[in-house]
């Protein structure tokens, strides 16, 4: 075997290690990764070097990009055409970089996705902020290597006077790790620049004074700071992008106009899928959708339905769709010929870092030119002083070498100052070109000791940079793009709500809104009531609560859940319209229903919610109390709040302190009234006890709950409009359990009891019935009565078959002005049933807790 076809062995492992961790690296360092130095990837470099060296500048036309594509393939990047045309058109596109380096004529694409036309249809030039990161690239400021066929050189870095990689970010993929990093607005990014230079001691803190967030070319929100934080303090974070939509008001509907979006997001991708969210019946409300967006801006206009909430729609848009994105920082770079994950800081350094370094050769380069042309200078002025003597030395030689020689030895000079002399125009022998001579060394001179201080005294050489940073700034540097909303990290959202008295209404179906306090205005007893709410036919106003802005909602159903809401979180109704669904609202399984609710305004407070509890009563009479703080932690998709029986349903939750008078009151008129202290407090997922007992034929309507020297009086209302108030001391204390008392005589005309609470003179009672009629009167006009007399008229019925669905006690407007309607008084006397009380031990009811 000839020594040549010699086969040599090796270990296909090792070989492989090899070969890919210098693909690994080759891919890292000089495909996907930017310089921390000026945030340029290889293949973009090559692009602005190689048009600034083809001359395609800002101050010349435009030219191909076929042209630009061919000249920085053939001598600087020798891979696809397609992968430099692509890089020609990003950083061409306004949307895709927060500053352009290259401007573009022809289709460049658009924000829908569309792609850009062909290379040979559109051209390019460089940009003039593109220009700055080339500047003085040929005053030896960077290193340059050869290229991909040593055949020329090109630059390892561009000399960039603006921190690009911060301005501009990056994405990159490479092996075994990736880049992406926000843009951010020049002005801010320089201004932090400055500063860090004058104090390197400046915080990651103190710099985010000067640069608040990312600024992103689309423009849009950025929703809460606690990412931004992360991002510039580790590299690493998330940034939430909301959309700018604004609510425009015509006369029958409300429009959503959305006029930016989150930087990344495909605009067309993002109205078809809204369009298919609607069809699909996962978002209501929406009636049209349309892309009005033009040369002038964008603009995305969702036009609603006339009984659609427009904060609700956006709320789930911004929740289900890319109205909200998020942005994943994650800073990696290559430093020193290593990738680094950086932080905000690191990131300043490394730019201040290499502006240092391109002022410092700059200025070396500077110097020697400056030297060699103050050295020439010197021999032309030793020249034209001695012009005579030289005239004759040039005139006695032969050659201009023998001349050259002669004046050397003569007076002392270099090659170079004798090739001068000899190329000397004798246009420069008059006195007014010696004078220039003369001024032309002595700014050398002077120019020559600038150069030498900049590169002596560090404090003037970070001046400069300092001042070409703000010519920069000064030039290029703009406004914000990008708004931040700092409200979803750390302010409190109750700031933005005064916290007023609101009327929450919810109806028999499920309908709530909150309404102002104030629009509601009172009458006397007996009147006829005004309009309250507008309900389909076969709904009616079935609940009623006073509220403050800030309270908590808390929602308990049917089947034993409990949700949370913020008073301000409701939809905001006139008094005349219905409301959203609570269904829409909370995340309530089909089936179940809302039935009792508790505005509570210290739910965050552990030692309000220690020292209080829930108390919980059914239709069958069924009681349970329980502490407060296990009701604190509420999730979206709801919390066990009591275990309910097949045959029974909720009826009621009052909180108390645990120092009242628990009352129930049955349909059939009889009440029963016992301490809280008597019972003992139980667990959030067990049933109760036996409050009251009541007939297969009745059912429980009501309780309150009363500290026994409180000053308020039992108010009663039967469904055909009677009532009365009562003193609490009429009701006598009794075990738990027993069938209780006669509350109000229920007669054929009255009707049963619907209204069963505790009120005072400083209160009005408001009255709804089924037909959606509201009546507001002063309690103190309602006299007081005994407990067991039918009551006075309250509310004229005038529809036949109307009854009173709902009342509540609100508090008392002291600038309304009341209407007088006489109401009719009823005070029959009746024979009082004796009262029966109950056996704790024998009506205890689950008192085992439940492990559910």
């Amino acid at each position: 075997m000839l020594e040549e076809d010699r086969i040599l062995k090796i270990d296909i492992e090792n070989e492989m290690k090899s070969a890919y961790i210098d693909y690994s690296m080759s891919v890292i360092v000089s495909r996907a990764l930017p310089d921390v130095r000026d945030g340029l990837k290889p293949v973009q470099r090559r692009v602005l070097f190689g048009m600034n060296e083809m001359g395609n500048t800002s101050n010349h036309p435009h030219k191909k990009s076929a042209n630009c594509v061919g000249e920085v393939m053939g001598k600087y990047h020798p891979h696809g055409d397609s992968s430099i045309y692509g890089t020609v058109v990003r950083m061409a596109q306004p949307w895709a970089l927060r500053y352009t380096l290259v401007d573009g004529h022809g289709n460049f694409g658009s924000v829908d996705g569309d792609g850009a036309a062909a290379m040979r249809y559109t051209e390019v030039r460089l940009q003039r902020i593109g220009e700055e990161m080339l500047a003085d690239i040929d005053a030896e400021t960077v290193d340059f290597q050869p290229n991909y066929d040593n055949s020329r050189q090109e630059p390892t870095v561009l000399p960039t006077r603006i921190p690009n990689l911060l301005v501009n970010g990056t994405s990159g993929i490479a092996v075994g790790m990736a880049t992406n990093m926000p843009p951010h607005n020049l002005t801010e990014s320089i201004n932090a620049t400055v500063a860090l230079i004058d104090n390197p001691e400046l915080t990651i803190a103190e710099l985010m004074k000067y640069i608040k967030a990312p600024d992103f070319p689309t423009g849009g929100t950025i929703y809460g700071y606690n990412g931004v934080k992360d991002a510039f303090e580790t590299g690493r974070g998330r940034i939430i992008i909301r959309a700018k939509a604004e609510i425009e008001q015509e006369a029958s509907h409300e429009n959503i106009i959305v006029t930016e979006i989150p930087y990344n997001v495909n605009k067309a991708e993002l109205i078809k899928y809204i369009a298919d969210l609607v069809n699909e019946k996962k978002i209501d409300g929406i009636a049209d959708l349309n892309d009005e967006s033009d040369y002038k801006g964008m603009r995305i206009v969702i036009r609603l339905k006339s009984d659609a909430n427009a904060n609700v729609v956006l709320n789930k848009l911004y929740k289900l769709t890319q109205l909200q994105a998020s942005f994943s920082v994650n800073n990696v770079a290559i430093v020193n010929g290593r990738p680094a994950t950086l932080n905000l800081k690191q990131i300043l350094e490394a730019f201040i870092s290499h502006r240092h370094d391109v002022v410092i050769r700059r200025t070396r380069f500077d110097l020697r030119k400056a030297e060699e042309r103050a050295h020439i200078l010197q021999g032309l002025i030793i020249a034209s002083e001695n012009i005579d003597e030289v005239i004759a030395i040039i005139k006695a030689s032969k050659r201009q070498d023998d001349a050259r020689q002669a004046l050397t030895d003569r007076f002392g000079l270099s090659d170079e100052q004798t090739a001068a002399i000899v190329a000397m125009r004798l246009g420069q022998l008059t006195g007014l070109e010696q004078e220039k001579l003369h001024n032309a060394y002595q700014e050398i001179m002077a120019r020559i000791e600038e150069l030498n201080l900049i590169l002596n005294d560090d404090h003037v050489c970070r001046e400069l940079i300092k001042s070409e940073l703000i010519e920069v700034r000064d030039k290029y540097g703009d406004e914000r793009m990008t708004d931040i909303d700092y409200t979803a990290g750390d302010f409190n959202a109750e700031d933005f709500y005064s916290d007023d008295d609101m009327v929450i209404t919810i109806s028999h179906m499920g309908y709530i809104k909150r309404t102002p306090l104030t629009e509601f205005r009172a009458q006397n007893r007996g009147g006829v009531g005004a309009r309250g709410s507008v309900t389909r036919d076969e709904d009616f106003i079935e609940h009623i609560y006073t509220a403050s802005m800030h309270n908590t909602m808390l929602f308990f159903t049917d089947r034993g859940l409990v949700y949370k809401m913020k008073v301000y979180e409701l939809p905001e109704g006139a008094k005349n319209t219905k409301g959203r669904a609570l269904q829409n609202l909370l995340n309530i399984e089909s089936g179940d229903k809302v039935r009792a609710y508790i505005a509570c305004k210290q739910l965050d407070d552990a030692e309000f919610t220690g020292s209080h509890y829930l108390v919980f009563a059914t239709r069958r009479g069924i009681i349970k109390k329980t502490s407060l703080s296990e009701y604190s932690r509420v999730l979206a998709k709801g919390k066990k709040a009591i275990i309910i029986r097949e045959d029974d349903a909720l009826i009621g939750v009052e909180l108390t302190d645990d120092n009242s008078d628990i009352l129930l009151a049955a349909r059939q008129g009889k009440a029963i009234r016992f301490s809280t202290k008597s019972l003992r407090a139980m667990g959030r997922v067990s049933s109760g006890v036996r409050g009251m007992r009541v007939a297969d034929d009745n059912e429980v309507v009501g309780m309150i709950t009363m500290e026994p020297e409180s000053a308020n009086t039992v108010m009663v209302i039967s469904e055909n409009g009677f009532g009365k108030r009562t003193p609490l001391d009429a009701y006598t204390p009794h075990n738990r359990g027993g069938q209780g008392m006669k509350t109000i005589n229920v007669t054929e005309r009255t009707g049963q009891l619907v209204g069963f609470l505790s009120v005072n003179d400083e209160e009005d009672l408001m009255i709804i019935n089924r037909s959606g009629i509201t009546l507001r009167i002063r309690v103190a006009d309602i006299k007081e009565a005994g407990r067991v007399t039918q009551g006075v008229r309250l509310i004229n019925l005038d529809r036949r078959g109307d009854v009173i669905a709902s009342v509540c006690a609100v508090p008392t407007d002291p600038d309304d002005q009341a209407e007088t309607v006489d109401g009719e008084e009823l005070n029959d006397p009746v024979v009082e049933e004796p009262d029966v009380d109950g056996n704790e031990a024998d009506d205890e009811v689950d008192m085992e807790e439940s492990n559910e």
